[in-house]
């Protein structure tokens, strides 16, 4: 539709311009455009004369069953049946996927869950976010790299390190092994807290912890991984690292690879001090900061008094690094957004040395998972809804609905009404809600694509659709379906899974209709009926997968 109205706005107008086409309410056509209203001060007439004139070309080219001009100057248009049966034999697997990152080598840097503490419901939704991100990337003809960046030193493994130094008695790696193998992640989580209390509330332990930090950093520095303390400390890594990776199998999300803080930590480090020499950064009582302020920003130190890195140094050689060993178009970080301030300042100090890779790096942030009510979770002193926890909620409410379900039904659910919110404001999770059966929910659409390939087993599918028409419950399946493409690539373009989601819930709205309206089996335009099912199916399945939800043809 717009190439062939730009195409007539250059034959008539001689003007080069990319018409806003846009999809209207069923009953005033397939799409409207309001280009005339935008032309008319440009070619010298009014907007209804330009539009009347543009109908009348519409018109002209045989495409359209009706072309209609209303108010003072808005064009409605409704295709022909030979142009919709056209489109609905183009519908096959990979159908609909834009170009947008065609050639284009993308980092995705999500989930980023520190070692030492357990997983929640926040890693869990970047997780799902991230994935879809990624896959719509993906679809659209980009070479995705994703990536998981977490702290494995740092203060918060020094408060974990000192509780399980205490729970131990002192430096004896070998009581590790009286740890079963499925408490340790969370018996890391319960030292983490003890922890966290004691250096808030014990100036001593306070100082044993800080001087525990350190020791850390030595163990990388030295490549120690025979003293008593670093066989503690490369265990309970490793425990935490088998825990993301057991947990990220499970809801189907890979990683190409952990990228650990004391791998970027000496990086980020080193190129602090180099450009403090350059006057990039300055010290400031012992430590070296970055003063934001001259870009609407604020201070922030990036190493410390004791000569430690802080995170802002470690994202600094994090960047480097990706940029050194992936030459990538574009970084995409995504993040929750109590850090957004926060990475604008470790950008803007990246851009005074290394101006493209920060003009490279997007960050992407959303809000908190809440639980219905506004609940918030905390993940500092433990009470925190944890990801293992949204799981065996979603799954229990699930086998109370749908006894014998399996996982991906499960993962349906979560995925689905983590997804179909629009990334950015925080996300209220009503399990009862996301395992529904009925509405706007991931089971919904599942089922909603397994009847479908239910019906298409009971007949024949037409190979092509030959000379009759469609009806009005056919029609409105077929433009809906034409729809995809669209949507696709706004998806793409804004990184926004949640289109996709409603024009799924839609797509299968219309086709309960049809399906209301229309018999299929045994009719005599089942096989041509059918081929509109399949044509259904395959559009759903292709919609879910980019949102990372299986397409089960059973349930």
């Amino acid at each position: 539709m717009e190439y062939t109205l730009a195409r007539i706005i250059a034959d008539h107008f001689s003007v080069d311009v990319t018409p806003q086409v846009s999809r209207p309410e069923p009953q005033f056509g397939d799409y409207a455009t309001n280009v005339a209203l935008q032309l008319a001060g440009r070619v010298g007439k009014s907007p209804r004369e330009v539009a009347e004139q543009l109908a009348e070309a519409l018109r002209q080219t045989g495409d359209f069953a009706e072309v209609t001009v209303a108010g003072p100057g808005f064009i409605n248009v409704r295709l022909s049946d030979v142009v919709l049966k056209k489109h609905l034999e183009t519908i096959h697997e990979g159908y609909g996927k834009p170009d947008v990152y065609a050639g284009k080598t993308i980092i995705t840097e999500y989930s980023d869950p520190n070692p030492f503490k357990v997983l929640h419901a926040g890693h869990f939704y970047t997780s799902v976010v991230g994935d879809s991100m990624s896959r719509l990337i993906e679809f659209a003809g980009g070479t995705v790299h994703r990536l998981n960046f977490g702290g494995d030193v740092g203060m918060h493994v020094a408060k974990t390190m000192w509780a399980i130094l205490q729970k131990l008695g002192g430096e004896h790696p070998e009581k590790l092994h009286d740890i079963p193998v499925e408490d340790r992640s969370e018996w890391m989580a319960e030292q983490y807290v003890v922890g966290t209390d004691v250096y808030e509330d014990d100036e001593s332990a306070k100082v044993e912890i800080v001087a525990l930090n350190k020791k850390v950093y030595q163990l990388h520095s030295e490549n120690d991984h025979e003293s008593a303390l670093a066989q503690i400390y490369w265990t309970c890594r490793e425990w935490s690292y088998e825990y993301f990776t057991a947990f990220y199998d499970r809801i189907g999300t890979t990683f190409e690879r952990f990228i650990p803080e004391s791998e970027t930590a000496p990086l980020g480090l080193a190129t602090v001090l180099e450009q403090k020499e350059k006057g990039v950064y300055v010290e400031s009582d012992g430590a070296i900061v970055f003063v934001g302020e001259p870009y609407g920003l604020h201070t922030r130190v990036f190493v410390n008094t004791e000569g430690l890195p802080t995170y802002e140094a470690k994202d600094v050689g994090l960047s480097i690094k990706k940029w050194n060993e992936y030459s990538f178009d574009q970084s995409i970080i995504i993040t929750g957004n109590d850090i957004t301030e926060y990475m604008k300042v470790v950008l803007k100090s990246i851009e005074q040395f290394q101006p493209e890779l920060a003009q490279r790096t997007l960050h992407v942030t959303h809000g908190n998972v809440k639980l219905p009510g506004g609940v918030k979770m905390s993940s500092r002193k433990g009470n925190i809804l944890r990801a293992i926890d949204v799981l065996e909620s979603a799954a229990e409410a699930t086998e109370a609905i749908q006894p014998g379900s399996d996982e991906s039904v499960v993962l349906g659910a979560i995925k689905y009404a983590f997804l179909k919110n629009r990334v950015g404001p925080d996300v209220i999770f009503d399990v009862n809600e996301s395992v529904a059966l009925h509405g706007n929910s991931g089971p919904y659409l599942q089922y909603a694509h397994a009847r479908a390939c239910s019906l298409l087993q009971k007949g024949t599918v037409a190979p092509a659709l030959q000379g009759e028409d469609f009806d009005t419950a056919e029609r409105s399946l077929v433009v809906k379906l034409t729809e995809f493409p669209e949507v696709a690539t706004v998806a793409v373009t804004q990184l926004s899974p949640h289109l996709i989601c409603t024009y799924a819930y839609e797509l299968t709205q219309v086709f309960n209709r049809f399906y209301e309206q229309s018999r299929i089996v045994s009719d005599a335009r089942e096989a041509h009926r059918l081929r509109l099912v399949e044509a259904y199916a395959l559009i759903l399945k292709q919609s879910l997968q980019v949102l990372g939800i299986a397409a089960p043809e059973k349930l």
